[in-house]
């Protein structure tokens, strides 16, 4: 059974990049009646799904493999080492 992340992602995934495929195809490469706003509108919605997809599956991955993940805090350097939060790296 796939998890609940992963699934989503991939549906995001699918549905993303089959609107573009279709805008491109259809929409964009074809002669016809001027795109309208809110077909652009969408067209940047389904790039920003793709980019949301990629992360959820990417995420779940990490999940699976156990692989924790630390935001560097203010304080913290902008690298992500994956160490604990206040801890010093040793020399």
């Amino acid at each position: 059974m796939i998890d609940r992340q992963k699934l989503i992602g991939l549906i995001l995934l699918v549905w993303a990049g089959g609107y573009l495929v279709y805008f491109l195809k259809a929409r964009l490469f074809i002669a016809g009646p001027p795109i309208d706003r809110k077909e652009w509108i969408y067209f940047w919605f389904s790039l920003g799904g793709l980019v949301l997809g990629t992360i959820n599956v990417r995420m779940a991955a990490a999940r699976a493999r156990g692989q924790k993940f630390y935001w560097p805090s203010r304080g913290d350097s902008a690298q992500n080492d994956n160490q604990k939060p206040g801890r010093k790296k040793k020399k």
